[in-house]
């Protein structure tokens, strides 16, 4: 049976019809290519390079089929698979990159049309990253005549982090339109997720053997939990009592480990604890009100408490957020690019010190890279985000929909408090780093997947019956 093909680029068409026996020729003539290879080098990495090629091209043209797919493989893979080449790329980035190569393709080649989603949410998000590109440029300048700026990989892996984590949520409403492949980039989520959940329950080693610690050890991967199980328990009101049972047991786990095992570490339960209290919060409105001094206060006693009990660190970090403001101060609205101030930061003294190192939060870290326009810019996208979700949560019927907007309302808080303690939305290079993309790739994916819902939700009809809208939205 021959095999037909046919290309199709702008306006040039061609018909190219491969015989049987061909297919035949080419299949040995691999074989024995490999064969020849691996015997003359002697390397199972060759030999291993040479199979994984035609699997990867197979791979490639399977993901152009179907590219949502692509999704699970990029959550999936940061959890299990611990390859981390140069500069830390690691399955995740390279199936983010995967997944913009097909969509931009897709555009180009396929549909012959540069057109993409553009709503209120995605305008702060195309201004970050023109600033990031400028920023890029800027950072070739030497600010700083005795010092060294960061080798050009460092800048480059810094850019892309600040590109290719914006741009995931900006495809992801074009390529994910329905609830189905939202419902399925959830569950698989919560559900892998939770086998670890599980066994650090149990205390079994498995655990650190079977997760990669970048995906484990990342603030996102709680903030998230915790974010969108409490908002599906309290505002899905087509749970069924066994599903709403177990997503309780889930967040009962994810805060018993968060809160309890790992309490030492800062970032893994307050940003989950900051998520929930806020979904509380906003259920219970009038009991909120009348507990925000208690709240206040408790809160104050907490972070007093929290500082005393690790003065040191806290007070480097102060001392480290003032020094890299003072470096910015040489280019305070674009930033001094990527990477560059932890060089930077050896003609400065902390402490009395002449070293490298860097701020421990995403603010300070966007000021010193990208400038005040580029922590603007930042901050306006956090707020578009929380406001459409807010919008969609008075809005939207009990459903998925509904809960998975209040998830990611309170999503943004604890974005926010987790970017008060490090970087872990957008990874400096020299400290979360591109290895921390496993992780700090969940919340551009559920923003995205917001303004999912938020087209589905507008491309209802106003005269549209409640009932039709009901079981679209659920």
């Amino acid at each position: 049976m021959d095999i037909d093909i046919n290309l199709k680029f702008f306006s040039f068409t061609r018909r190219i019809s491969i015989p049987r026996k061909w297919i035949q020729y080419g299949i040995i003539a691999a074989v024995t290519g490999v064969a020849m290879a691996a015997a003359y080098w002697g390397s199972m990495l060759v030999m291993f390079a040479l199979i994984a090629l035609p699997i990867g091209i197979a791979g490639i043209y399977f993901f152009f089929r179907q590219p949502n797919l692509l999704y699970p493989f990029i959550l999936v893979g940061g959890m299990f698979i611990p390859f981390a080449g140069p500069g830390g790329v690691n399955v995740s980035v390279l199936g983010i990159l995967l997944l913009i190569g097909i969509w931009v393709m897709d555009m180009f080649v396929v549909k012959r049309e540069f057109k993409f989603l553009y709503t209120r949410t995605i305008r702060p998000l195309l201004y970050f990253m023109g600033i990031s590109v400028v920023a890029f440029a800027v950072g070739q300048i030497s600010w700083f005549p005795f010092a060294n700026q960061a080798p050009m990989d460092a800048q480059i892996g810094g850019f892309v982090i600040y590109l290719i984590l914006p741009l995931i949520m900006l495809i992801t409403p074009n390529l994910i339109k329905d609830l189905y492949w939202l419902k399925i980039v959830f569950w698989v989520f919560i559900g892998f997720s939770m086998i670890y959940v599980f066994a650090r329950t149990l205390e079994l080693s498995i655990a650190d053997r079977l997760f990669t610690n970048a995906y484990v050890a990342n603030s996102m991967l709680w903030t998230w939990l915790s974010a969108l199980l409490v908002s599906q328990i309290i505002y899905n009101h087509e749970l069924g009592w066994r599903m709403r049972g177990m997503l309780i047991a889930f967040a009962a786990l994810v805060f018993y480990v968060a809160m309890i095992q790992q309490n030492d570490w800062k970032s893994g339960w307050v940003p989950p604890a900051v998520a929930a209290l806020t979904l509380v919060g906003l259920r219970f409105k009038k009991l909120t009100i009348v507990a925000i001094p208690f709240a206040i206060a408790i809160g104050i006693y907490l972070a007093q408490d929290l500082i005393s009990t690790d003065q040191y660190s806290w007070g480097t970090r102060v001392d480290a957020w003032l020094v890299v403001l003072d470096i910015s101060r040489v280019s305070p609205i674009i930033g001094l690019g990527f990477a560059n101030y932890y060089y930077y930061a050896k003609v400065f003294t902390i402490r009395g010190y002449h070293i490298k190192f860097n701020s421990h939060s995403q603010f300070v870290d966007i000021i010193a890279q990208t400038g005040i326009l580029g922590l603007l810019c930042f901050f306006w996208i956090l707020f578009e985000v929380g406001k459409l979700a807010w919008d969609l949560s008075l809005r939207l019927k009990d459903g998925f929909a509904r809960g998975y907007a209040y998830g990611v309302l309170a999503g943004v808080v604890g974005c926010l408090m987790a970017s008060f303690l490090v970087d872990w939305v957008l990874p400096f290079t020299y400290n979360i780093g591109m290895n921390g993309i496993r992780a700090s790739v969940l919340p551009w994916i559920f923003f995205g997947g917001l303004i999912t819902i938020e087209q589905i939700f507008l491309s209802q009809p106003q005269s549209a019956s409640s009932n039709i809208r009901e079981r679209l939205l659920r």
